[in-house]
């Protein structure tokens, strides 16, 4: 699985703000970083690299366990021979699509489809369809009502019954009883079923009423559903314009990011890196890409599989030294014309005069058995000398160096060149300390000193502070307005990181508002630690919004103590800054 980094905010050479991830899949050797000026855009950008790599990883897995199972239940030389052949054309397709990766980019397009970037999937939760109602309870049947006419309500008289009156009365009044008996009885069955049918009538009503409100909620759920996942396609669907009015326009920044999302969409087999670096200027329309390249060893080498009946096995053979070390040459010089050519056909409002590709190759010194990185190839062309060229009939090779483009004779061999334009890496907010500590004699009140002097004191003493032999203390452009006045790396696994530290020379108290500032610098520098510096004192809503977090509030006190401790003396006067202000 493709393993995502946390979001992290860094700053370009040029101090724009961007937001980034690491994306990486140990099994496919891959790693790329994905940066961009807006966070959304980052986040689904990485995400979609990560899934794009399970996916291929995936395939590659499924395509070995289908390969071994073949192996295994092959039952005869016919299905080994037809195993070996299917895996010798397995092996050709990936030499072949190695040998024609720049023929195979001209056939397609390049450019950004802005459109296709949106997403115009309807919500892909089906709809909640009403569900059919119970069927109406039905009435148990009555039982037939007995009459008075039926036999076994008819009296039975003897000879003595119709001789004397009294006993034939008494026998009309035996059959009218049970005939009474048999009716009431039969009355009171039909009440028990009117009233369980009215039971079961009225719990069919609720049923029903249930039934409804539990389709009403879940339409409502489901309407809502739908109305958040459209309000996010269109809030996405307006960065996606942006971004394009932005790279329409010839925004630097979002240039880059174009630049960075055509090369993202560059097909290339699965043994590619496909990392790469992007530093663009606008004032003289260059660009500069440096791409991570495949080692010699990373390309596939088999070019065909045998059975052999002898020995009833799969033996591969592998292509010849000289030519595995042929197309090697020939995939990198391929490599640098493709990515030319894709920025160049892609670059629809012509930002584009100059592009400096740097081929780089992550390898293993054979020498020393240390990870070693070298630029290997080089080259540098202007649009119009490119859009020239007919690089469906060229040699990769011959056109490469015709471009005047540099490397070693043999690119198998790794030999390093210098590359024709390098990027600018210093963080440009940055600038040159100058030492103040030193200065300081006793009388000194820090809380009337200079402004800048102040700045450059705090970093000299975080410089000796982080005395490791790595940690660096930088200062940022002088500001005016209290914001970051230093950035301190200390490289140290168990107790360094990045570190950003605010000065306040103040004469009043310090309030949570400047707390909250350096937290959110914090942030947004991606620092492990922030801390805050002044010569006045803080309120108790400050050290109230710090606790619990990784701030240190530094006072006028902290900071008189942390000057002895590296040998300085100075004094802090309030009310003589005051003073001396008015």
């Amino acid at each position: 699985m493709s393993e995502l980094s946390e979001i992290r905010v860094v700053h370009t050479a040029k101090g724009l703000l961007r937001y980034e991830f690491e994306v990486a899949h140990y099994e496919l050797h891959k790693y790329q970083l994905v940066r961009d000026a807006d966070r959304g855009a980052a986040t689904s950008r990485a995400r979609a690299k990560a899934a794009e790599w399970d996916e291929a990883w995936e395939k590659r897995v499924v395509a070995e366990q289908r390969r071994l199972d073949r192996e295994a239940t092959a039952q005869d030389t016919a299905d080994l021979k037809e195993l070996a052949a299917e895996h010798t054309r397995e092996a050709q397709e990936a030499l072949h699509d190695l040998s024609t990766l720049l023929p195979r980019a001209l056939g397609t397009n390049p450019r950004v489809n802005w459109e296709s970037l949106k997403g115009h999937d309807p919500y892909p939760v089906p709809k909640p369809v009403r569900p059919l109602p119970p069927s109406p309870p039905a009435k148990h049947p009555y039982p037939r009502e007995p009459q008075a006419t039926d036999p076994e309500f008819k009296s039975k008289y003897g000879v003595l019954d119709h001789l004397i009156a009294s006993r034939y009365q008494a026998r009309v009044a035996e059959a009218y009883e049970a005939f009474t008996g048999a009716h009431e009885a039969w009355t009171g069955q039909v009440d028990v079923i009117e009233r369980q049918h009215t039971v079961d009538v009225t719990q069919h009503g609720q049923m029903l009423r249930e039934q409804e409100e539990l389709y009403a909620a879940a339409l409502d759920q489901w309407n809502i559903d739908e109305a958040a996942y459209l309000e996010q396609q269109r809030q996405l669907h307006l960065v996606v314009d942006r971004r394009r009015e932005k790279y329409e326009s010839g925004d630097p920044d979002a240039l880059t990011d174009y630049c960075e999302m055509v090369l993202d969409r560059s097909d290339y087999p699965d043994c590619f890196p496909q990392d790469f670096e992007i530093e663009y200027s606008s004032a003289g329309k260059t660009l500069i890409v440096d791409y991570q390249l495949p080692a010699p060893t990373d390309l596939p080498s088999v070019v065909e599989t045998r059975y052999i009946v002898a020995r009833n096995e799969l033996v591969e053979k592998a292509m010849p030294q000289r030519t595995r070390n042929q197309l090697y040459d020939s995939v990198l010089y391929q490599v640098a014309l493709r990515t030319l050519y894709e920025l160049f056909e892609a670059d629809g409002i012509e930002a584009l005069s100059l592009v400096t590709f740097n081929g780089w190759v992550k390898s293993v010194d054979q020498a020393t058995g240390r990870p070693s990185e070298s630029c290997v190839l080089s080259i540098q062309v202007a649009r119009d000398e490119f859009a020239s060229l007919r690089l469906g009939d060229v040699d990769p090779k011959a056109c490469f160096k015709k471009l005047k483009g540099v490397s070693a004779a043999k690119l198998y061999g790794l030999v390093p060149v210098a590359p024709l334009l390098s990027m600018s890496r210093e963080d440009r907010r940055f600038v040159s300390s100058y030492g103040v500590a030193d200065t300081l004699t006793q009388g000194d009140n820090l809380a009337a000193m200079d402004w800048e002097d102040f700045e450059h004191l705090i970093r000299e003493l975080f410089e000796k502070e982080f005395c490791g032999p790595d940690a660096e203390v930088r200062v940022t452009q002088a500001s005016r307005d209290g914001g970051v006045d230093a950035v301190v790396f200390d490289p140290d696994p168990l107790h360094g990181g990045k570190t950003v530290v605010q000065a306040k020379r103040y004469t009043n108290t310090v309030g949570v508002s400047a707390v909250r500032d350096l937290y959110g610098t914090l942030m947004n520098e991606g620092a492990n630690k922030g801390v805050l510096v002044t010569t006045s004192d803080y309120g108790p809503d400050a050290y109230e919004f710090a606790r619990g977090k990784p701030l240190v509030l530094l006072n006028g006190g902290n900071l008189l103590h942390l000057l002895a401790k590296h040998g300085h003396a100075a004094r802090i006067d309030i009310q003589e800054a005051k003073l001396l202000a008015d």
